[in-house]
């Protein structure tokens, strides 16, 4: 007589029902780091779109016999050398960086991604033409491509955006187009050709199936313009005073280092939370759309026992 366990069974046939999605999902939540990175940015997401009814003080309120107070129970981070409270600096500032970086992977989601698709799918002198133009964005470091544009349109956040955009659309187009030339090669793309099917019914199979590539992408280019954003605030091309941005915050903490330590550790803890949470956020994501991830963790089919 052979049976095999009753519990093992019924694990085996949750997986088989289960879809790719929630496969994928299951995968992402045993992945720690990266549901700690979730919370810590939808917390942060929180509290930038509650930062009016959050932050305790105005963060422009200018009160100069408060300048340089230290952490205490009324200013929680102290105070700078304005004598503006520095957590509500912080809250406003997560405003800026998560704005910055969400319009940025747009911008670049908008053009990268067509390029991209176009240039994998058609190949030939299409293919060279575009890829050459992305080539010649590439050949400048990010940073510098940025602060020259900003440069030349001038100091402002939306000139920011649009150049981190700039930025990184070559990037979006570079993986969206490497994603497609080994999807377009697959039989069921070279079925779909062959069953008549017209090019943006090919084109939006294709850029299903290399979502998660984009996915991915996603999140390194937003953890990527919050870094470029509070660089060139930085360097005064970025959000002008009196605005609150952590870059810009972290700039007029140069001066006081020694004597208002916690006006560098306040934004500077703000940015490494922030962009931690998101790199974490990512990884999970990648190892979660991968589907040899899916198959490494399904329950392994147990031998039936013989009694």
């Amino acid at each position: 007589m052979t049976y095999s366990s009753p519990s093992a069974e019924t694990e085996i046939e949750i997986v088989r029902n289960e879809t790719g999605r929630q496969l994928a999902f299951r995968q992402f939540l045993r992945n720690r780091a990266a549901t700690v990175g979730l919370v810590c940015l939808l917390v942060i997401c929180l509290v930038a779109i509650a930062a009016p009814l959050i932050a305790p003080f105005d963060p422009a309120a200018i009160k100069l016999s408060e300048k340089l107070r230290p952490p205490s129970l009324i200013h929680w981070l102290g105070t700078d050398h304005f004598g503006r409270d520095v957590l509500s600096r912080m809250i406003w500032g997560a405003r800026i960086s998560l704005s910055v970086g969400l319009t940025v992977v747009i911008f670049a989601l908008a053009t990268g991604v067509p390029v991209g698709l176009i240039s994998g799918y058609t190949g030939g002198n299409t293919d060279n033409t575009l890829m050459r133009l992305m080539d010649g964005f590439l050949t400048f470091p990010p940073l510098l491509l940025g602060v020259a544009i900003v440069g030349l349109l001038g100091p402002d956040v939306q000139n920011v955006m649009l150049a981190l955009g700039i930025v990184q659309m070559p990037v979006f187009a570079r993986i969206v187009r490497s994603a497609t030339l080994a999807v377009r090669e697959e039989t069921y793309i070279t079925a779909t050709r062959a069953l008549g099917a017209g090019v943006g019914r090919i084109i939006g199979h294709i850029l299903g199936n290399i979502m998660s590539a984009i996915v991915v992408q996603v999140t390194i280019g937003f953890s990527a313009a919050v870094i470029a954003e509070a660089s060139l605030s930085f360097l005064g091309l970025g959000v002008q005073p009196p605005a609150s941005s952590w870059g810009r915050d972290l700039s007029e903490a140069r001066r006081f280092m020694n004597d208002a330590p916690w006006l560098f550790l306040a934004p500077t803890a703000a940015i490494m939370i922030c962009v931690m949470s998101i790199n974490f956020l990512g990884d999970g994501l990648r190892d979660a759309l991968q589907p040899r991830s899916w198959r490494s963790h399904r329950p392994a089919a147990k031998e039936p026992n013989a009694t």
